[in-house]
């Protein structure tokens, strides 16, 4: 260690080396050697004197140096010291944000998912990662129609109109078989008593019915509340996402095993892992960035995820970002996703 430095945070120079370090590491994803930071860190060292600084760097925990080479690679611990105190933004040019805000308000015409699919193109097309958004939520989901049309072994497709133009469809598992004629009873009557309704009054309203006895209620009514209870469940309103340039990793060498791919589509396509993440993110105030195994999930241990809420008045709908791994340019990203958050908030607001 060096003299009159803590044993936990390194100095000036140390942290000029880590800074070009990891900035070159992030740029060419081979291993930095002291020869290449003499010739590009700035500083009037010898290779000898720079070999020193790493090893004080190594020994913070800041980098590593791999097994098949003499170069250093940073941590997950030196990428979150890089990115609390020496990162240097990028922020979006004027031009860019006037492009990006048009592509935004012309694009998310449509329903919530269209919304979520239509980000997450674009995060993944302006940083060449995986981008990934929360399908937007709304504070209140009101009932506008519902109607039911018979399928085989006993299943129903419900059609549900929500809020304004919304559609959900949804396969429903009945206990017994109901005509063309009794499935468009049971829609008339819920459609007179509940159409306008939200979703949780409806849930609340359908339990009540559900402990009347048999007696109180007519065979239509019975039909009807039996169809709903399934049709209404709380699976309609729960967290989704859709992500989209997922194959973007592929370009990755770290990321790019068939075994570590597989098992990160996996994790993809389960969706659970990820949406605690970006549930960690609801209540946030700007950007939140998970670094290699700050996620808590062993899969995602190579790997960045760089998230922002966004709003609708001051309600947080959703959740967006981007997934890659550490070696992302974070200095270029994390700009992308906070103003993106703010653009799509605006939008959404704006289309109200």
């Amino acid at each position: 260690m060096s003299p009159g430095r803590t044993d936990t945070e390194p100095s000036d120079r140390s942290r000029q080396i880590l800074r070009v370090l990891i900035e070159q590491y992030i740029r060419d994803g081979q291993p930095v050697g002291s020869r290449t930071l003499a010739k590009t860190a700035g500083l009037e060292l010898s290779p000898a004197t720079i070999r020193n600084v790493m090893a004080d760097l190594e020994d913070l925990g800041f980098i590593v140096s791999p097994h098949t080479s003499a170069g250093r690679v940073p941590t997950a611990k030196g990428y979150r010291f890089f990115v609390d105190t020496l990162l240097k933004l990028q922020p979006l040019a004027a031009r860019e944000i006037r492009e990006l805000q048009h592509q935004l308000t012309d694009d998310i015409r449509g329903g919530a998912k269209e919304v979520a699919s239509t980000v997450s193109l674009t995060l993944s097309s302006l940083t060449s990662l995986a981008g990934v958004v929360t399908i937007p939520r709304h504070t209140r989901i009101q009932l506008r129609q519902v109607e039911f049309l018979p399928l085989s072994d006993r299943r129903v497709l419900a059609i549900l109109v929500i809020n304004d133009s919304e559609v959900e469809n949804r396969i429903l598992q009945v206990e017994r078989d109901y005509t063309a004629s009794q499935l468009q009873k049971a829609a008339n009557y819920l459609n007179e008593h509940y159409s306008g309704k939200d979703l949780a009054t409806i849930r609340a309203q359908i339990i009540d019915s559900l402990s009347d006895t048999r007696e109180t209620m007519n065979e239509l009514m019975i039909d009807a509340v039996s169809i709903a209870q399934k049709a209404f469940d709380s699976d309609i309103d729960r967290a989704e996402y859709i992500m989209a340039g997922e194959t973007q990793l592929m370009q990755f060498n770290e990321l790019s095993d068939i075994g570590t791919l597989r098992q990160l589509f996996d994790a993809f396509n389960q969706q659970r892992e990820i949406l605690h993440l970006l549930d960690r993110s609801v209540a946030a105030h700007g950007v939140q960035i998970f670094i290699g195994e700050e996620s808590g999930y062993r899969i995602l241990d190579e790997c960045s995820i760089v998230t922002a809420p966004y709003r609708v008045d001051e309600d947080t709908v959703g959740v967006l970002g981007v997934i890659g791994p550490t070696r992302m340019a974070y200095e270029r990203v994390i700009p992308i996703v906070d103003i993106t958050a703010k653009l799509i908030g605006a939008a959404l607001n704006s289309d109200r």
